[in-house]
């Protein structure tokens, strides 16, 4: 029988997607009207030159504190996946320290977004269990999850600068907030029965 999954774990995989998407949300909402969600990515939200960057700034720091308390509260994982969750839960919190200038582009936030975007991405192939409970920590769930992840990653590499890139951003990191939450209702739902 596994360890029970901490309600404070819950409640930090639960509240990271509603962190994220509700502070792009928000956010993009108090922009100019040339500002699009499409084409513009979430660090433009939070950057020097976005209107009220503090909504993605907070959005973007309460996502990466959550990632780091689900690593610690996810026990079921193996220890390797919850550091490089955790890892990638630090890089973001860095993400909003480090914001875009108002003009070109950031070495340092470069850096950081991409190994957050990359540890959050990764973290499953590196935290299943051949005999996991739950499901999704089993090698078949947890490797595909980390593939769409990177596929993702690489996607939005890819688009970046494009008309798509902002749509393709979103995704990825929605995906990432989305799967650690994904992990612990099944743990928790496991452990009930």
């Amino acid at each position: 029988m596994t360890a029970r999954v901490p309600g404070w774990a819950l409640l930090s995989s639960a509240a990271a997607p509603v962190l994220l998407i509700g502070g792009w949300t928000v956010a993009a909402s108090r922009q100019p009207a040339d500002f699009n969600s499409v084409r513009d990515t979430i660090s433009a939200l939070a950057g020097h030159a976005a209107t009220d960057r503090w909504i993605m700034t907070a959005g973007l720091a309460g996502l990466g504190v959550c990632h780091m308390v689900t690593a610690l509260g996810l026990r079921q994982a193996r220890r390797p996946g919850r550091l490089i969750h955790a890892l990638g839960g630090a890089a973001t919190v860095l993400v909003a320290a480090f914001p875009l200038p108002a003009d070109g582009g950031s070495a340092a936030h470069t850096t950081v977004a991409s190994v957050a975007l990359g540890s959050l991405a990764l973290w499953p192939a590196f935290a299943w269990r051949p005999d996991a409970q739950p499901v999704p920590l089993r090698p078949g769930p947890a490797l595909t999850a980390a593939a769409v992840m990177l596929g993702l990653v690489i996607w939005f590499g890819a688009t970046l600068g494009s008309d798509a890139s902002g749509l393709v951003e979103r995704c990825a990191a929605g995906a990432q907030a989305l799967w650690p939450l994904a992990v612990v209702l099944s743990a928790r739902r496991t452990r009930s029965r």
